[in-house]
Formats: structure tokens, sequence, C-alpha cells
């Protein structure tokens, strides 16, 4: 990934936090049928002080033969973004040298996926993966809500993945290139335009934290 220094981040608690905030992410291998691309929710987590992606997938999926070829992975996760207009901007007034541009914060993890068949493993997974979407929900749902004999048969049509993270690596572009004024700008602009842009308020806190903090979800 392209990553200009001022917007580099490497710190693992930051690059967790977005993973965490934002689980879907979009799957990349490369096997002997060509590229293949997918989104999957993933779940991180430690193993013996290591870090590891899970997630699962429909036996269907094409991509399965290539996660089975034993070849190198990329995640792609995608926080926050959002367009930024040069109208914002109060140097526009000076000197009109400004142009349009996207902000955004991306972490992406590379490793050798291993594929599942582990049916306890493939029930943990699905269970830590509701669990995590369903916390704080007034009522929140649980696999086990639902019939056994429907569970089992769902489970037999999906297959577990896990993808140790040989790397890590994130880019948080807010607006670090510019200065106090233009950025003061952005954040004033964003916020105008939150609930058409979608991400404005969570990208308006990113400018103003200045990189790297805790996304939101």
């Amino acid at each position: 990934m392209y990553r200009p220094a001022m917007f580099r981040e490497d710190r693992p608690e930051i690059l967790h936090a977005l993973m965490r905030a934002h689980p879907l992410a979009t799957l990349v291998t490369a096997g002997s049928q060509g590229l293949e691309a997918n989104l999957l929710p993933f779940l991180l987590a430690e193993v013996d002080g290591a870090w590891v992606l899970r997630a699962h997938l429909a036996r269907a999926n094409g991509q399965l033969a290539a996660l089975r070829e034993g070849g190198p992975a990329l995640v792609i996760f995608q926080g926050p973004d959002a367009y930024v207009s040069p109208a914002w901007y109060p140097s526009k007034a000076e000197h009109g040298k400004v142009v349009p541009t996207w902000n955004y914060a991306t972490v992406q993890a590379r490793g050798t996926p291993r594929v599942i068949e582990d049916a306890a493993w493939l029930r943990a997974q699905i269970e830590a993966l509701t669990g995590q979407q369903e916390a704080g929900r007034e009522a929140p749902w649980q696999v086990g809500d639902a019939p056994q004999d429907f569970i089992e048969a769902t489970m037999r049509a999906i297959i577990g993945l896990e993808i140790p993270i040989d790397s890590l690596e994130g880019k948080w572009k807010v607006s670090q290139n510019r200065g106090e004024a233009d950025r003061a700008g952005v954040v004033a602009g964003l916020r105008r335009e939150g609930a058409r842009t979608g991400d404005g308020e969570a990208m308006a806190m990113l400018v103003t934290q200045g990189g790297g903090a805790a996304p939101a979800a």
C-alpha cells in the first residue's frame, strides 16, 4: 500500500480498533484461477501471543479453492471515508491552488490462510461473531435461539477460515498535509454535510485528532 510518511499508521492498538469497529473486510486471493475477492466479516483474536483473523464462508464460494491452495491472502479493512471539497479550504480564497481529495482510514492484513473443517471450531467462531455484533442490544440474539437441527444444517454449508497475521499496516489520510486553517475548514464542511456523506462526523473526528485514533463504528 502506498503510504507517505505523514499518513502512515503502524500502532497495533489503533489498527486493531479499526478492524474491530469495521469487521466486514475484503478478502483477496490470487490462486490458480486468478484474482478473487469477497466481503467477509472477520474476528480478530489473540492466540498464544500472536494475532489471527477468523471467519467463515460458504462451501459453494469459488474462492475456497484458492484458500485451499495455501497461497498468501490480503484482507482489507475500510474505516470512515469522505470526499473533501476544495471549497472548504480558506486557502482557496488566498491562492486558488487547491483540488478535491478523499480522506479515509484503512488497514491491510496479510497472511497465509488455513481452511478449517472442525465443527466445534466453526460453532465457536459463529457464536463469537454473533456475540460481538449482538452485544448491547435489548434482546441479543444467540445461536442457540434457533433450532439445533437448523443450525447443524446451516453449519454444514459453511467452512471455517483462519489467517495468522504476518504483516499489518494502516493508512490514515485525514488532511494531515493541510495547514491548521484548512483542516478546520474540512472539519466544518464534513459536519455540515455529515448526513449526506454518511461518514462525515466520523471523519471530522479523525481530522480533529490529526491521525490514528479509535475510529467510530
